[in-house]
């Protein structure tokens, strides 16, 4: 395994290879991280992962400077899973190269995450875009927890670059809780109420599909039990139509999505 951390050298290192498959991520491993890298392993001949948490995709200080990280950790696993290029830029490196245009989303993007976490999707199309012309991956792995961040990076990265960015299932623990970083730092108990949430949120699917007349009233009465019973903070809960993420469900296939906060730790999931 190799570490990389200049732009030039992965650039000059990578231009090589025409299967390479590429798995972005801010760091702090878990089990979702890994079957992304597997999967690339399998499908590629070589497979580069990025370890950058990324500044511009903060709407908030205090999220970036407390958000996990624990790199030692990281590179030690990486090297059990005989990735082939690792990739450790720093902000510089990333955003010294002035010539990309800035993203604008639409108002149609302007839903969900976006709608809450302002220039948090610019930020994510942003690198991705730097990463993309540095790394020029055959393939980019995503997984689907955060399905709107891999929806636009697929519309984005498939127009832009001619690239597949292939989704990956969410990878839950036994509780049914969705793997993800910022589970670290939640108390037991906490991390508890996820799981216990989890599960009604598959419940409130499953009630909605058999009454897709009315989705609203359903989520409401969901959002007023939820919040007394695990005291928390519902940013929004939303169906969503799964082709285009319109509100227009139309009897068509939909996902369930929640953002929500618990003990001041933001949590998203989708079902």
């Amino acid at each position: 395994m190799k570490i990389i951390k200049k732009s030039n050298q992965i650039n000059s290192i990578l231009d090589q290879y025409n299967n390479t498959g590429f798995v972005p991520t801010m760091g702090t491993l878990h089990d979702g991280h890994i079957s992304l890298i597997k999967r690339s392993k399998k499908e590629n001949s070589k497979t580069v992962v990025s370890i950058f948490v990324n500044p511009t995709q903060f709407n908030n200080k205090n999220d970036f400077k407390t958000y996990p990280r624990n790199l030692n950790k990281d590179i030690n696993l990486l090297k059990k899973l005989k990735v082939d290029y690792v990739y450790l830029p720093t902000v510089n490196q990333i955003y010294n190269d002035k010539q990309f245009s800035k993203i604008i989303l639409n108002k149609s993007q302007k839903i969900l995450c976006a709608k809450f976490r302002k220039g948090h999707f610019e930020g994510v199309l942003d690198v991705l875009n730097r990463f993309t012309k540095l790394i020029k991956p055959k393939i980019i792995f995503m997984g689907e927890k955060d399905y709107q961040q891999f929806f636009l990076v697929h519309n984005f990265i498939k127009k832009k670059y001619k690239i597949s960015v292939y989704p990956c299932k969410t990878i839950r623990h036994k509780n049914k809780a969705a793997l993800s970083s910022r589970n670290s730092l939640l108390n037991k108990a906490n991390f508890k109420k996820t799981g216990l949430i989890a599960n009604e949120l598959i419940n409130l699917k499953k009630i909605i599909m058999k009454n897709k007349a009315k989705p609203a009233s359903l989520i409401k009465k969901f959002k007023d039990n939820v919040i007394k019973k695990y005291n928390i903070k519902i940013e929004y809960l939303e169906c969503r139509n799964l082709k285009n993420l319109s509100a227009n469900l139309h009897n068509k296939p939909f996902r369930l999505f929640i953002a929500y906060y618990l003990n001041g730790v933001r949590l998203i999931d989708n079902f």
